[in-house]
């Protein structure tokens, strides 16, 4: 249940931002405004930072 939980959290922050985003780049290149487009960016870029943090240790490295 934990992770379904985390994964809409992550989700609906990514997609708030990616909307945001995919809408001031299309006003600055004077396109119209596509809703799916930020959708579907914002599907692959939640799928990426699960896929990064579970590769990535979350133990401290010990000094070399």
């Amino acid at each position: 249940m934990v992770i379904n939980e985390i994964f809409l959290y992550y989700f609906f922050g990514t997609f708030v931002l990616v909307q945001m985003t995919t809408y001031v780049t299309s006003s600055m290149a004077g396109d119209a405004f596509n809703f799916g487009v930020g959708t579907i960016m914002a599907v692959i870029a939640t799928v990426f930072i699960f896929i990064v943090t579970s590769i990535l240790p979350s133990e401290p490295v010990e000094k070399h």
